[in-house]
């Protein structure tokens, strides 16, 4: 029987995945966090309205933002910075 791990990291990723555009700092931001071990709920917004709908409820200028433990991280440059702490 495989044991479960008790102390799994997880983040949330919000990325921009556009039919015409695929948000390079959101792929970062998600290969940073697979790098580091986390597990990623990888929630896709795929159309500007999306986007902009998210980035007006959570008050940020830019996408992605990353989420550990239900605390905004920020985005790709932020996530690396936190990473490295």
């Amino acid at each position: 029987m495989e044991k479960l791990v008790a102390d799994q990291k997880s983040a949330i990723l919000y990325r921009m995945v556009l039919p015409d555009h695929v948000c390079p700092f959101g792929v970062r931001a998600k290969e940073m966090l697979e790098a580091a071990g986390f597990e990623v709920d990888d929630r896709i917004l795929s159309s500007r309205e999306e986007v902009d709908a998210f980035k007006a409820e959570h008050g940020v200028d830019t996408t992605p933002q990353v989420f550990i433990d239900d605390k905004r991280i920020g985005g790709s440059d932020d996530l690396q910075r936190y990473l490295a702490a």
